[in-house]
């Protein structure tokens, strides 16, 4: 009854109280077992239909230990099928860990049950390598992407579309680890397949995966070409308003904001919001948000950051309210703290960042770089507001995390240091934040070699600071050693005079 409910349109709440009385009678006529863990998957689908998340995983976990110890194919397809509803639902929380987890554990018992190249299990390794994707884990999404390959050479026939699907993906996770060429390699071969199945608008959607990667090549020529082509296929097909023909304006706008085209580049950015201000029937919100994210990013390029603060308010609106986009979210108010900051609208770019921090430990990415990396800019921002004993807390869980992710020579973990430094001088803590000093010296002698203007620049704060405390430095310095390339990218904004002779990183 809970199933014709929800099949005829009716009230969702009328069809949880079916299919929780039949779980019940389940419970007390046949006990624990096949029938109760199908009807909970049931319990579990309509609370996540009604936005009540922490239920479903609720009814999910008991639906699958019912099943432990149970055995039975019947049974393991189950307790699968619960899995892989346990690790949408927790993304849809924002816990992408837990939520490949679950996937993980869903594969292992269908492989055990169909073997190890069935077709169904090709579609599971692709599903775990998308949420591997998502959760910016390229290495693993690699692998699971290849054994879908494989499976699907071995099903299907040559260019079909289910392998054009795989290599799109693959393309991605090639982009997304700076390999560009082979990208550009798999792309090629997915446009074929679609040219050989008359497929245009995914040509045209290929064409535009085309001209990113000639762009990140810049290969400005042939991505303008790959980019029109796509336009021309998307506006005959699709209509001039369709949110196709706006994400392709967008890449136009990047492409000639960094050929040095400043006019054409907004010209292309005012034509992509024309359309997102009047969407297409069928564009959804996510969309339109991701739209206006990416121009925001140009806008701010261009020196224009009251226009794209504007516009990443628009995407966290059309986002709020969206189950599972906790982490866009908090990416995108993020982002706006990092603006606020720069144009001197301290404490707005508190608030944003306060509200992203909260979003991110809500979803479990408190122990992520990422997380470390909006604790760092938090600092910054309590440090221009005064609130200096918050910023030293912010500096000192940032520095916990990126020094376990990214190692203690990484320019970011010493970026930290260094802020807490400054802190802890600002605090009175002289001592300590002449001992983090030291250490930041020796790690940058280290990796850097004595010549290198950054370790120049904290042989000077370093001194300055002793200068100060009546001390001066016990150490000889190292020789030359280790010299490698300085050119990584940092930004520097020296504090005011309360910090002593040394500024805070950013």
């Amino acid at each position: 009854m809970a199933r014709e409910t929800i099949a005829s349109g009716e009230s969702p709440v009328r069809a949880l109280d079916f299919a929780i009385r039949a779980s019940k009678s389940f419970e007390r006529c046949a006990g624990p077992g096949l029938e109760l863990a199908t009807c909970l998957h049931v319990v579990a689908a309509i609370h996540s239909s009604l936005g009540r998340l922490d239920e479903a995983v609720e009814a999910l976990e008991r639906s699958i230990l019912l099943l432990e110890g149970e055995t039975g194919s019947g049974q393991a397809m189950a307790q699968f099928s619960g899995y892989m509803q346990l690790g949408d639902t927790c993304s849809m929380i924002g816990q992408l860990d837990r939520s490949i987890s679950c996937y993980e554990s869903g594969l292992k018992i269908q492989m055990d049950v169909l073997g190890e190249s069935d077709p169904r299990v090709a579609e599971t390794c692709r599903y775990l390598a998308e949420a591997h994707v998502q959760a910016m884990q390229f290495d693993q999404a690699e692998k699971f992407c290849k054994k879908t390959l494989e499976i699907h050479r071995e099903h299907c026939s040559p260019a079909s579309l289910t392998e054009a699907a795989d290599r799109r993906l693959m393309a991605l996770i090639f982009e997304a680890k700076g390999d560009f060429e082979p990208a550009l390699e798999q792309l090629v071969l997915a446009s074929m397949s679609m040219i050989a199945n008359a497929q245009d608008n995914e040509v045209a959607a290929i064409d535009v995966s085309i001209g990113d990667i000639y762009l990140s090549l810049c290969r400005f020529d042939e991505a303008v070409f790959a980019y029109q082509k796509a336009l021309t296929v998307f506006k005959s097909t699709k209509g001039e308003s369709h949110s196709s023909v706006a994400l392709v304006y967008i890449r136009l706008a990047d492409l000639y904001y960094r050929t040095g085209k400043l006019r054409e580049s907004k010209s292309y950015c005012e034509n992509a919001l024309r359309i997102y201000i009047r969407p297409a029937a069928g564009t959804t919100a996510g969309e339109i948000a991701s739209g206006l994210t990416e121009i925001s990013s140009i806008y701010e390029a261009l020196n224009e950051p009251e226009e794209a603060l504007k516009l990443l308010q628009k995407a966290v609106k059309l986002l709020e309210d969206i189950p599972g986009q906790y982490r866009t979210v908090a990416g995108i108010e993020a982002q706006m703290g990092v603006m606020f900051y720069m144009v001197g609208r301290y404490m707005d770019a508190w608030k944003s960042f306060e509200n992203a921090i909260t979003k991110l430990r809500a979803s479990g990415e408190s122990k992520s770089a990422f997380f470390g990396v909006v604790l760092n800019q938090m600092g910054l921002a309590c440090v221009q507001l005064y609130k200096i004993g918050d910023a030293a807390k912010h500096f000192e869980e940032a520095r916990e995390i990126l020094e376990r992710e990214y190692g203690t020579y990484h320019s970011d973990t010493l970026g930290v240091y260094s802020n807490l430094a400054a802190t802890y001088d600002a605090m009175g803590r002289v001592e300590e934040a002449i001992e983090i000093l030291e250490y930041i010296l020796k790690m940058r002698e280290e990796k850097l070699g004595t010549a290198n203007p950054d370790v120049d620049d904290e042989k000077k704060r370093l001194f300055e600071l002793l200068k100060e405390a009546g001390r001066v430095r016990n150490r000889k310095g190292k020789s030359l050693e280790n010299l490698i390339d300085s050119n990584s990218l940092k930004m520097k904004k020296e504090g005011k005079s309360r910090w002593s002779a040394f500024g805070l990183r950013t």
